[in-house]
């Protein structure tokens, strides 16, 4: 009876013949797929048959071969395989690899950005100082020059050249509107000037009147000009800049209209007898009021009118009251003392405005002017016929006796040639008229007149 056949294989049992089992040989691990930028790895040498084992020993089971080192050369053996690039044959490598050294990539070699400049810009420099000093068609003209060159010639420079630009810029709108200024002031003062008419509240200068007080209205005249073709009267007792002391009719009656120096010197001969006659106490004139004359258009003096009028003026401040002197309310002793002392007045503001030794002659003459006032005066206060006051008596003749020595004084200046000797002399004779405006003080306080102290702010 025979054994059923099972499912199972049957393994026969190893003998001493065959020897133990072989293992099953291990699968083979799959090759790394190549680099595709790589050159193909050499074919690997022959693996020699294992020598069988010895009855002695027991047979070894067979030796997987380790994995070669693709970039390694071998040590024995042929060497290792690189394909020919000018073989069409060959495999091309692709990628990165595929770039030859020769080739250049897309950066190239030196500056990726312009050189930085070295050097400033001439016009960007003239546009700013020529801007600076309001020389605005330069600024902009160089300054736009500038800026053209730099962006050609790699300068320096910008922020000058905007600057300059800027700033002439602004000096042309201000020189816009200043023009725009004065052109509407010109025209208004065209509108104005020497024409029937003049500005509201204002009265033509030919039409003043003698003791009348007045002040200049804005558009009174030309700007930067002298002239003056209308004013504006208030009366003495409010704050006002000048006074009419009189008018005087200058010589010639001929159409051609005088210059401006002949209008001077025959206005300043013919105002200043008015003036002095006008304010006869000259200590009633406050300090900054001068002689001042106003004279005929050119269409007047066509027309026939050669007036001048004859002033005291302060451009700088207003003044209340009236430097007039009242003929009729003057004492017969008042009058003769103002009249006596007034041709040493005149003579006293007379003194050259030069040094003396720059000067010496007109010193010379000065002094000899000086030292006939002197003696003009003391002849008219000594005069008979004149009733003092007691108090000012004494005082008179001690002023007699320090004006003749002041006279004497003045003769010697008169007659002195050296420089440093003739300041001297001076500086004496100065020192006398000192003493002698004392004593005038005291006579005039004597007499009831003015001694000065109200003359900054008169009072009618």
């Amino acid at each position: 009876m025979s054994k059923p056949e099972s499912d199972a294989a049957v393994v026969p049992a190893p003998t001493p013949e065959s020897g133990p089992a072989a293992a099953p040989e291990p699968a083979a691990a799959p090759e790394p797929a190549a680099a595709p930028w790589t050159a193909p790895a050499p074919a690997a040498p022959p693996v020699a048959p294992v020598a069988p084992a010895s009855a002695d020993a027991p047979a070894a089971g067979p030796v997987p071969p380790t994995a070669a080192d693709p970039w390694a050369a071998p040590a024995d053996g042929p060497s290792p395989y690189v394909p020919d690039p000018a073989d069409p044959a060959a495999p091309q490598p692709t990628g990165w690899a595929a770039v030859s050294p020769a080739s250049q990539s897309g950066f190239q070699p030196g500056f990726p950005y312009p050189a930085a400049p070295t050097r400033t810009n001439g016009f960007a420099i003239a546009a700013l100082v020529t801007s600076l000093f309001c020389l605005w068609p330069l600024a902009l003209v160089f300054a736009v020059v500038a800026l053209v060159q730099m962006s050609r010639r790699n300068e320096k420079g910008r922020g000058l050249a905007v600057s300059g630009l800027v700033i002439g810029i602004l000096s042309l709108i201000v020189s816009l509107i200043a023009f725009i200024g004065l052109a509407a002031l010109g025209f208004d003062e065209e509108r104005y000037a020497d024409s029937r008419h003049g500005p509201k509240g204002s009265v033509a200068v030919n039409d003043l009147r003698v003791g009348d007080c007045f002040d200049q209205p804005p558009l009174s005249g030309d700007p930067g000009s002298t002239s003056v073709y209308w004013v504006r009267v208030v009366p003495c007792t409010a704050p006002h800049h000048a006074e009419v002391a009189g008018t005087v009719v200058l010589p010639g009656q001929d159409d051609q209209y005088p210059s401006r120096k002949e209008f001077g010197d025959g206005a300043e001969k013919l105002c200043g007898p008015v003036r002095d006659e006008y304010a006869l106490d000259s200590w009633l004139v406050p300090e900054g009021m001068e002689g001042y004359y106003y004279y005929p258009s050119v269409r007047g003096w066509t027309t026939g009118d050669h007036r001048v009028t004859c002033t005291f003026q302060d451009e700088q401040r207003p003044h209340t009251g009236s430097v007039r002197t009242d003929r009729t309310k003057l004492t017969k002793a008042q009058r003769t003392y103002l009249d006596a002392v007034l041709a040493y007045n005149k003579a006293l503001l007379a003194e050259p405005d030069l040094d003396v030794d720059v000067a010496p002659a007109k010193y010379r003459e000065w002094a000899k002017t000086m030292a006939a006032a002197c003696r003009k005066e003391v002849a008219e206060l000594s005069a008979n016929g004149t009733d003092w006051p007691e108090a000012a008596r004494a005082k008179l003749i001690e002023l007699g006796a320090l004006k003749l020595d002041a006279a004497n004084a003045w003769d010697t200046a008169a007659k002195t040639m050296d420089p440093d000797a003739l300041e001297r002399e001076v500086g004496k004779a100065d020192a006398l008229s000192v003493k002698s405006g004392k004593l005038a003080a005291d006579i005039r306080r004597a007499l009831g007149l003015s001694t000065g102290e109200q003359a900054a702010d008169i009072r009618a």
